[in-house]
């Protein structure tokens, strides 16, 4: 599974099969109850450092770094990320990242 909560276990092919046409709320929510081992309910960054060492996250996150994602997921500081939270934060960062992808490639970069 990698940390765009697209999926699949072991499986190597993560987009193939019902995983696929899971839709992204769903797919953030699998995530976070894979990040959230304790079951807990809350996400630590011990949490997201564990999940960025063994989930396979895209890229564009690794680049960022888990610093800066954690901090977008938890902006209070409170030092955890709920469920909502993080699906919110999530799915703004994907969107944030397609929009700075299609200007780069508009840009020729």
């Amino acid at each position: 599974m990698n940390i765009s909560g697209i999926s699949g276990g072991a499986a190597p092919m993560v987009m193939s099969g019902a995983s696929a046409s899971m839709p992204p709320q769903q797919k953030m929510t699998n995530l976070y109850q894979q990040i959230d081992t304790g079951g807990s309910g809350s996400i630590t960054k011990s949490q997201l450092e564990n999940a960025f060492q063994t989930l396979n996250p895209p890229a564009v996150f690794r680049q960022a770094g888990v610093d800066a994602v954690y901090n977008q997921l938890d902006p209070n500081g409170t030092g955890s990320v709920s469920k909502a939270d993080f699906v919110s934060g999530m799915k703004s960062m994907m969107v944030s990242l397609r929009a700075s992808t299609n200007t780069l490639n508009s840009l020729g970069g």
